[in-house]
């Protein structure tokens, strides 16, 4: 028996205990004739004690940091209690030892605070895994997996397999194609999804499908994306929204629960996508705090019915203000002692090329009752209180304006609100809120090929209200400048996502059961009836033998344990992840291939330059 005991066990009711342990040295630390060894196995450390009766056979047999070690002993209390470990009052006075395997130095030490860097622990992942922090984060992965999993089945619902040799339906993001050698000269893809197994599944009869499933995609990189990836991929029949929803957000709370041991009691907010990108600016805000977005001037076309609230910073000719498409502004809470260094260093942060802002102007509204604004030769202090008023900025506050063309803008304000937000301390890692965001967009305007693209995916229905405008309405954009004015640009989606702290971790929708609004669909994306069979004759043909009315959701699952671990990024929560090039530098994968492979898959390979 290689071991009676994990090293993350015994305590000081064993003490007197015979015990055998395995594991990896952590430490070793002499004192005169005795030795200190630091065990450790994935359950914990335990101190093991070599008295003096073991030197000699210590001498002729040295450990080293990650020799694998094997103990026998008894348990016994520690003179000098550690009271930051489980085990940290008891050790193994040990009598017999032996060297399962030796280790040669490792290329990093093996602790939280290790000395290595992110691509040196990328390409010794296996050891990177040894570490405790590197363990905590797929030990929490495993358990919003199996919280996930006992809701699911409680809830009826069955874990299906799906195909991930499937055929190529670009519409998204790229897919990886796999060479097929019995069929020359044709590919298999990755699935980006199970889409459309899943409503295939619906129309079988399995009305509560889910899979905790690999999915694919051939996209550019960065914290929160890996080229593949885990979702709950989830589906039900005979179902409407608002089934769909309760569902869920009884699942994201049952994982809370599980998890981080969290009562999530508050009730899970609702907002509508216009809503959400008027007050926030993005569509999936961060509710944990307010400084909502102040359109002081917008374009006509931009959310219609808004108040027009233009005239406050017009009639003044400030030519910034003047010649830009929007004027958007935020209050931060208690900012008005900003110094000048600091407001110099939020408007080069605008700068920067990823927010390709011009400037920033600030509005302090002091203590006092007074104003103070890096515009005063423009503004005099009326206006700028009728600004504060405007924005609901109060005495002690910070207003910053951003102005230029309606969706850089936009977009600059959300993330500038953000940083704000992560400067004052109001996005706390141990805080959750989440939400809901309604009533998309069906349709998004692709202006270089002047067509309609789908905001989510071709598969979801239009709002019940919108279904006879999209059946009766030609979807040709007749005239690219009033792409505004045509009907489809009005269709709402059946379609919503979960927010948790400013991050989307699901998106689902009702989708399209009947065949012929699914044929709309697709001509209103530019697909003929040919290209329509082609790519989607199974599931057309599917829908002619009694689809039922259904819908899911799909969470990302790494991105959800990454939030509630309280990291930015994914691959800290995945086993064996790629680096920010697609890489695997452990394994060294992509990698070349061997011309006989070449040969057996009758294909030649031309590199271009």
């Amino acid at each position: 028996m290689f071991r009676t005991h994990t090293c993350g066990e015994l305590r000081l009711s064993d003490i007197n205990k015979a015990t055998t342990l395995s594991g990896w040295v952590q430490t070793i630390r002499k004192f005169g004739s005795i030795t200190f060894v630091d065990l450790r196995d994935r359950y914990g450390i335990t101190q093991l004690l070599f008295s003096e009766s073991l030197n000699e056979n210590l001498e002729a047999n040295p450990l080293g940091r990650e020799f694998v070690l094997q103990v026998h002993g008894t348990v016994n209390e520690r003179s000098n209690k550690n009271n930051n470990i489980p085990t940290g009052e008891i050790e193994i006075l040990v009598n017999e030892f032996s060297i399962l395997n030796k280790s040669i130095t490792p290329p990093f030490t093996i602790q939280d605070d290790t000395d290595g860097g992110d691509d040196l622990r990328m390409k010794y992942r296996f050891l990177d895994l040894r570490r405790q922090a590197v363990r905590k984060n797929l030990e929490l992965r495993y358990a919003v997996g199996r919280s996930t999993r006992n809701y699911l089945h409680e809830q009826s619902f069955m874990d299906i397999e799906t195909p991930f040799l499937i055929k190529s339906t670009p519409e998204g993001a790229r897919d990886f194609v796999v060479p097929s050698r019995m069929n020359p000269g044709q590919f298999y893809a990755l699935p980006q999804s199970p889409q459309t197994f899943k409503q295939l599944l619906m129309v079988s009869g399995y009305d509560r499908y889910y899979q905790i499933v690999k999915c694919f995609r051939d996209e550019d990189l960065r914290a929160d994306r890996q080229p593949e990836f885990t979702q709950i991929d989830c589906e039900m029949a005979f179902v409407e929204q608002e089934d769909i929803l309760n569902m869920f957000e009884n699942l994201i709370k049952r994982i809370f629960k599980d998890v981080k041991n969290i009562d999530y009691t508050d009730k899970v907010e609702r907002m509508t996508w216009e809503n959400a990108m008027w007050t926030y600016g993005n569509d999936k805000p961060d509710i944990r705090f307010d400084m909502r977005l102040c359109n002081l001037k917008f374009p006509s076309h931009t959310f219609p019915g808004r108040e027009d609230i233009s005239s406050l910073i017009s009639g003044v000719d400030f030519k910034v203000f003047d010649e830009a498409e929007t004027v958007i502004a935020i209050a931060a809470s208690n900012c008005s002692e900003y110094t000048r260094k600091q407001t110099d260093e939020l408007t080069e942060w605008v700068k920067r090329p990823q927010i390709g802002m011009k400037g920033l102007v600030y509005v302090k509204c002091n203590a006092d009752g007074t104003y103070k604004s890096s515009v005063d030769k423009f503004y005099n202090e009326e206006k700028l209180k009728a600004i504060a008023a405007a924005v609901n900025a109060k005495s002690g506050d910070m207003i910053f304006i951003l102005a230029g063309a309606e969706e850089r803008t936009r977009k600059a304000t959300s993330e500038l609100r953000l940083y704000l937000g992560q400067q004052l301390g109001l996005r706390r890692s141990d805080e959750f809120k989440l939400l809901w965001v309604l009533d998309f967009p069906l349709f998004e305007y692709a202006e270089d090929d002047n067509r309609w693209v789908a905001r989510h995916h071709p598969f979801t229905s239009p709002k019940p209200s919108d279904i006879a405008t999209m059946i009766n309405n030609n979807p040709v954009i007749e005239n690219a400048a009033e792409y505004l004015k045509h009907p489809y640009a009005n269709i709402k989606a059946n379609a919503y996502d979960m927010v948790l702290n400013g991050n989307e971790i699901g998106g689902g929708s009702i989708r399209i059961f009947q065949k012929e609004l699914q044929q709309k669909m697709f001509a209103a994306l530019g697909m003929d009836e040919h290209e329509q069979q082609h790519k989607f004759g199974f599931l057309l043909g599917a829908f002619e033998y009694g689809a039922p009315p259904h819908g899911g959701i799909a969470f990302g699952f790494d991105r959800l344990c990454s939030i509630l671990g309280g990291s930015e990024s994914i691959r800290d929560f995945i086993a064996f992840p790629k680096n920010n090039s697609g890489r695997d530098v452990m394994i060294d994968a992509p990698s070349t291939i061997d011309d006989k492979q070449f040969d057996e898959l009758q294909i030649k390979l031309d590199l271009k330059a």
